[in-house]
């Protein structure tokens, strides 16, 4: 679409602000979390208030030959939402959240506004003893997360977090609001679980299915040093596929790690394991094969089985990925086992340039039930998954953290031929992540539905290198 120059602002209970008018380059800056703030500078940022804003803002952007981008939560690592010259459409104060009880044999539900966070959807379903494959990181906002698909806690046993979305509330590029599902405008609804930031409309409001709260949640973990991967992946993979779906495990791979009496501080790699069981009993059981490791004299730090809860893994997830500093991140589904891709990372983690950074490696990071992976864009395309985060808090580091994160994964992905998952690819990197995020059928089909609900490209697309 060509651009105008936008002259009326439309009537909104929210806020529109332009290019130069103050207070602009804090609500710029304000879009992303990770404080590296791209350079790319919209024309309008409108900070919607109600879901009719999200029309009005629509219509302003038509009207003005404006393209348009949207943010939920700003957790994209890229800065997907940051377009030069068009419009950016805020919608972080659409946070509400209602329970429904279950209406006969159903599930209960919740309907959520795009920028609830994991943290209040918990907050809002413990008191009721229910549950969602939440985000680990509990700023996650739903709206980006569902609709990149969603890799959340206890999604090995609960499936993909969007495989609960029942129904969805779209703004479309011709200003119409429509309730799509199964059976209501099915393409778009199978685009809305997993397009992620390519998706041709603006999701304003989401119907999730819920869980009944597992009757106990316990975790407990391993750590040695670095150059023990090899070894320790190899143990603990077999056994981690092993247990019952509800046992969550990662491989950890960090940076730096404390002193002991035993090690020098230096990198680490740490087996952790939750499990969402249905009783005390039933997660000590699930969880007791990583208390026979063949070689743990070598450990240098563990915690046994303990009882935990939603709140305090969210806590310990802050502690990882602290707010205020400044990340870069990329993925990789890949066919070889986790000792191959955790070996080939052992260098890059111990030269990292930062002590924060790491790699989050999970075992089955979702179901593999087709029940569960069905009537979605969103696929798992390996046999293996990892994240890599650059995490740093000095400005004048950024360009050695972005280098040693692309360096990190060329030494992951040798050939660069592996997959991606869309919520935390680095978009701007070579390989072409977003096609490379989906299987060809879906990308195509994706096109498709673009081609159909958004004729005119109002909306954008993925960000590119």
């Amino acid at each position: 679409m060509g651009r105008r120059t936008p002259v009326f602002a439309p009537d909104l209970d929210g806020r529109l602000i332009r290019r130069g008018d103050a207070g602009y380059e804090d609500a710029r800056a304000d879009v992303v979390w990770n404080r590296v703030t791209p350079a790319r500078f919209p024309g309008v940022i409108v900070r919607a208030a109600t879901e009719s804003d999200v029309v009005r803002a629509v219509a302003y952007a038509r009207d003005h030959g404006l393209r348009l981008s949207t943010r939920s939560g700003g957790h994209n690592w890229s800065g997907a939402p940051l377009r030069d010259d068009g419009l950016l459409l805020d919608l972080s104060r659409l946070r509400e959240c209602t329970l429904t009880p279950a209406d006969g044999p159903g599930p209960p539900t919740a309907v959520v506004g795009p920028a609830v966070t994991g943290e209040q959807l918990v907050a809002a379903l413990t008191p009721h003893q229910l549950a969602f494959p939440v985000g680990h990181c509990p700023t996650v906002a739903v709206g980006g997360f569902l609709l990149s698909g969603g890799l959340g806690w206890n999604s090995r046993a609960w499936g993909v977090s969007c495989a609960d979305v029942q129904e969805v509330r779209v703004v479309t590029a011709d200003g119409r609001t429509v309730d799509c599902s199964e059976s209501r405008h099915p393409d778009l609804f199978w685009a809305a679980r997993g397009a992620g930031p390519g998706f041709c409309g603006i999701v304003t409001r989401f119907r999730l299915a819920l869980h009944p709260h597992p009757g106990s949640i316990m975790t407990t973990s391993r750590t040695f040093p670095l150059a023990d991967t090899a070894r320790v992946t190899e143990w603990a993979e077999p056994i981690a596929r092993g247990l019952p779906p509800y046992v969550e495990t990662a491989f950890v791979l960090a940076a730096s790690g404390p002193a002991t009496a035993s090690v020098p501080a230096g990198p680490r790699i740490t087996v952790a394991a939750t499990a969402f069981a249905p009783s005390p009993e039933a997660a000590r059981q699930a969880l007791r094969p990583f208390a026979d490791c063949p070689f743990g004299e070598l450990e240098v730090a563990g915690e046994p089985p303990a009882p935990t809860s939603y709140a305090a893994l969210h806590e310990g997830a802050s502690a990882v990925w602290p707010p205020g500093h400044r990340y870069g991140a990329d993925t990789l589904w890949a066919p070889e086992s986790y000792r191959t891709q955790l070996t080939r990372l052992v260098d890059s983690m111990a030269t990292a340039p930062s002590g924060k950074s790491l790699v989050l490696a999970p075992v089955q990071p979702v179901s593999d039930d087709p029940a569960l992976l069905s009537t979605m864009a969103f696929a798992p395309l390996g046999a293996s998954y990892l994240v890599c985060y650059a995490i740093w808090d000095d400005p004048a580091d950024d360009a050695a953290n972005g280098r040693w994160l692309r360096q990190a994964m060329a030494a992951v992905d040798p050939r660069g031929v592996g997959r991606h998952y869309i919520a935390e690819a680095d978009l701007e990197a070579g390989g072409a992540r977003a096609g490379a995020s989906y299987t060809p059928a879906a990308w195509d089909r994706l096109a498709e539905i673009k081609a159909r609900w958004d004729p005119e490209n109002l909306f954008h697309s993925y960000l590119g290198p």
